[in-house]
């Protein structure tokens, strides 16, 4: 067994936002430790100043274990990458361990509390992922995190281009991704990988009321365990073990079709592809013959009567019941009592033991969506109130980021209500912000975004496409199928929770 321990944002400087007697508690507690060996993600002084980085290189020399240490945001203040290089190390580097190995990335921007792992480290990142792919353990550990978190407030300083990030670690079979930033602990399973948030070590500033934290990993055979251990004694354990083989056949009867639409776009302008979009519905109603038609938002460019009316009279021809969700295009201009003039509002569905949950997020004149504490508190509820059923719930905005995106179409709560969704255990979540096809499972919930059906404007290099989802009573399969031609690829498949 290998055991790490995992801190940030301990935010060393002569003024008051650094806690000295927390960070000489837990590196008291980790010098005593059977540890291997510390990572810490970043922003280890305050404001990259050059007196607090000769009090960070003095205090981090307390730590007796190998020490990786990357930068963070405020590192990188005041052009403090320069002294960072100069006081603590490597901006980028490579850590060997037995049977494994720690990539860390600089994904700092100066001056900047957002990231990106862009351009040149993306591809040197690509490049030490294939050069050491035989490592059983492979940790990758940068400052920014990957996926909303909760108890952060507005959603922001993801990584740029998180989805492409994550799908990177994804293919690479990583086994951790490790990382800080937003001072709040949280472990979160995605599909094999697991994604450590540490808390802040020694910062005054924490969140609703939490204590100063750090984590401690443990990689063994039998997989990753994770525990949060605060300051104050308290600790929270998690074990995620990995899912083997990952190629599964149905074993029961298939309960639901479902075809995942989004993104049609409707309008008279060029970049409407109107004969891709009667094809696709042509394909949906003749060879596919799904259940239900789900669109996940942007049913028409912008919100006017005549694309409108353009909206209605194509979907008028999908011959089986179908929930239309508001995307933010929808809602423009007139768009908010069109909407609810053509399609009504979208209302909880239940067919074949499986009850479709609409959820509304979008917002006036913004491509930015909300959910909100009422609508988290709402979204609850009604998830418990049909647990025990296999729970779909449809909404526009992403909630985890998707490849080939930049990520500015986050929920602007996205952190909140993930939690929401994972910690009731939803079945399926389906969206459909940002052009493009996508599927993951984080802890026991598959989360699927839908690519444009019909939009020319779109990042699928697959094109034009829509979902179609098989709901079995032991599992669920997401194909998707390019709009034009009908041909189809497996997007994801994933065994239902006993």
């Amino acid at each position: 067994m290998v055991r790490i321990a995992h801190i940030s944002d301990t935010h060393i400087t002569g003024e008051g936002a650094f806690k000295s007697y927390a960070f000489d508690l837990i590196v008291e507690e980790i010098n005593r430790g059977n540890f291997d060996f510390v990572i810490h993600t970043g922003d280890i002084t305050d404001q990259g100043l050059r007196e607090e980085y000769e009090q960070a290189a003095y205090q981090l020399k307390k730590i007796k274990k190998p020490l990786v240490v990357l930068p963070g945001n405020h590192d990188v203040r005041n052009v403090g990458y320069k002294l960072f290089e100069d006081f603590i190390g490597p901006l980028n580097g490579v850590y060997e361990f037995r049977d494994g190995v720690v990539i860390w990335v600089d994904s700092t921007i100066p001056d900047l509390s957002d990231g990106r792992i862009g351009g040149q480290k993306f591809r040197w990142l690509k490049e030490k992922l294939e050069e050491y792919s035989e490592r059983k353990f492979k940790i990758v550990a940068a400052h920014h995190h990957l996926v909303p978190l909760p108890d952060t407030g507005r959603e922001r300083n993801v990584l740029f281009n998180a989805g492409d990030v994550l799908d990177l670690l994804l293919r690479n079979e990583v086994t951790l991704y490790t990382c800080g930033h937003k001072h709040v602990p949280n472990v979160y399973r995605v599909e094999d990988l697991v994604i450590d948030n540490a808390g802040c070590t020694s910062c005054k500033k924490t969140r609703r009321g939490d204590v100063n934290s750090y984590s401690i990993i443990e990689l063994h055979d039998g997989g990753v365990k994770v525990t949060i251990r605060r300051v104050i004694g308290d600790e929270v354990s998690k074990e995620h073990k990995p899912v083997r083989p990952k190629i599964f056949i149905p074993g029961g009867k298939r309960i639901l079709r479902i075809a995942q639409v989004s993104e049609s776009n409707v309008s008279d302008r060029v970049y409407f592809r109107k004969k891709t979009l009667e094809n696709a519905i042509r394909m949906i109603n003749e060879r596919l013959k799904p259940d239900l038609v789900i669109h996940n938002g942007d049913i028409v460019d912008a919100g006017i009567e005549r694309y409108y009316e353009m909206a209605y009279e194509y979907y008028r021809e999908v011959g089986v019941p179908k929930i239309v969700i508001p995307g933010h295009n929808d809602i423009t201009y007139l768009g908010y009592e069109l909407f609810q003039e053509y399609f009504g509002e979208p209302e909880i569905m239940e067919l074949n033991d499986v009850v479709v949950i609409p959820l509304l997020t979008a917002q006036y004149e913004t491509p930015i969506g909300v959910v909100g504490w009422m609508g988290q508190k709402k979204l609850r509820g009604i998830l418990q109130e049909h647990e025990g059923k296999f729970r779909i719930v449809a909404l526009h905005h992403n909630v985890i980021p998707i490849p080939r995106s930049r990520e500015v179409g986050f929920l602007e709560d996205a952190g909140d209500v993930l939690k929401v969704l994972t910690d009731e255990g939803t079945e399926l979540v389906l969206t459909g912000h940002g052009g493009n096809a996508y599927g993951v499972k984080i802890e026991n919930t598959p989360i699927v975004n839908s690519g444009s059906i019909s939009w020319e404007l779109h990042r699928n290099p697959f094109g034009n496409s829509f979902n179609l989802i098989d709901i079995y009573t032991d599992m669920v399969v997401v194909w998707e199928v390019q709009s034009t031609w009908g041909s189809k690829k497996l997007l994801g498949i994933w065994k239902r929770k006993a």
